[in-house]
């Protein structure tokens, strides 16, 4: 067996990173503006950007033109603040203790219990209502909307808050038909009503998620909450921008004979003398362990040959000329014959969501500058690089 040794590696451990295009996200932003002229964009930021790095992307989401963030977990929200972000953010969930932490923050109120806790908390200066239009995963249930919009008004009034939104979430936003959407639509629009006949006057409605905003034409929405568009998740092809390319390179390289097994419980046995490539990455780092899957290397795709290992996987190279240090792009845009996000989720009967969202925080983010005059260095998820650190 011939082994070709492994080349040293530099930056960090050197052994894989994702690139993040902001550019591509600020066009993604552009694309939901020119869709649907007038609507404001809130970028859905959570889960540390679905992968991409929170703070980043929400800077170059503002900056494109997004007047709103929302996030999911008060933690989150508290992170942006401590970053310097002033936009206007909205969270979802949270618990009774972090409301007294969660000043110039807006939080969703979905129940009664809620919105006595937001009235006691002397930090909470705005609040919005969720009303359950068909989802049925969290919200006001529409038997106590009335109630619920009756005590908000009631606190409004004496001072503790103001009611700054009315907000629900579709639950088939991807389907271009629109049956679902539309029924919802018509529950939130009685809604609106009801809360207005309490006494409620919001600034702000939003119903629709990425995919909603395109299927869905609502004149009177103020917000779209753009989460995986911003990515280029692009569940109704209209143009979005994938925005990660994961990279690593090619550890080690040997020959095995026709007959050897690679991997664990050699699900691969090679069926031809070939070349195996050893790749640093693993379902530690967000690789799904159950797929058949290709990657790009010098041009070529070449499978994944076996399981895939915590930390690593193998590729059957065949007759190529490929060498320990050459680039591995596992997914990219597509636009060099790579495989994307969306290729990745297919393998794993799975979203691209959580193509993204998984990949682990021992692989480092490098950000492209949107401005096109040069990167930052890599940055661990969830961490702020140096360039961000000094705007």
């Amino acid at each position: 067996m011939n082994l070709v040794e492994v080349l040293p590696q530099a930056g960090c451990d050197g052994l894989a990173e994702a690139v993040i295009d902001l550019a591509a996200i600020q066009a993604n932003v552009h694309r939901f503006q020119t869709l649907r002229p007038g609507l404001q964009v809130m970028a859905v930021v959570k889960a540390d950007g679905f992968g991409h790095g929170m703070v980043p992307v929400a800077r170059a989401c503002l900056a494109a033109g997004a007047t709103w963030l929302g996030v999911a977990r008060a933690e989150e929200a508290l992170q942006l603040r401590e970053a310097g972000i002033t936009a206007p953010v909205l969270v979802w969930l949270y618990g009774p203790d972090d409301l007294e932490l969660l000043e110039d923050v807006d939080v969703s109120i979905a129940g009664l219990a809620e919105l006595e806790r937001a009235a006691a908390a002397p930090n909470v200066q705005n609040v919005q209502l969720k009303l359950d239009t068909g989802l049925h995963r969290g919200g006001s249930s529409s038997g106590q909307w009335i109630e619920l919009t009756e005590q908000a008004a009631r606190l409004e009034a004496e001072g503790r808050f103001h009611v700054r939104g009315l907000w629900s979430h579709l639950s088939h936003g991807d389907e271009p038909s629109g049956v679902h959407n539309r029924r919802q639509l018509e529950m939130f629009r009685a809604g609106v009503v009801l809360a207005r006949r309490a006494g409620l006057d919001p600034e702000h409605l939003h119903l629709t998620n990425s995919a909603g905003t395109v299927a869905l034409d609502a004149p009177e929405l103020t917000l779209a909450r753009i989460g995986a568009g911003l990515f280029g998740i692009d569940e109704l092809g209209v143009g979005l921008q994938p925005a990660m390319r994961l990279t690593t390179r090619l550890h080690q390289t040997r020959r095995i004979r026709a007959g050897e097994g690679v991997s664990y419980g050699h699900d691969f046995v090679a069926e031809r003398d070939t070349t195996v490539g050893l790749v640093p990455l693993g379902y530690a780092d967000g690789i799904p362990r159950g797929v058949h899957a290709t990657v790009l290397i010098g041009g070529v795709r070449v499978p994944i040959a076996g399981r895939i290992a915590m930390d690593q996987f193998v590729v059957d190279l065949g007759d190529a000329t490929a060498a320990p240090g050459d680039e591995v792009v596992v997914f990219g845009d597509g636009s060099q014959g790579e495989p994307t996000g969306a290729d990745w989720a297919r393998w794993a009967g799975t979203i691209p969501h959580e193509i993204y969202c998984g990949i682990g925080a021992r692989v480092p983010r490098r950000y492209l500058d949107p401005a096109g005059s040069g990167s930052s260095g890599p940055v661990a998820p969830g961490r702020i690089s140096p360039t961000e650190r000094q705007k």
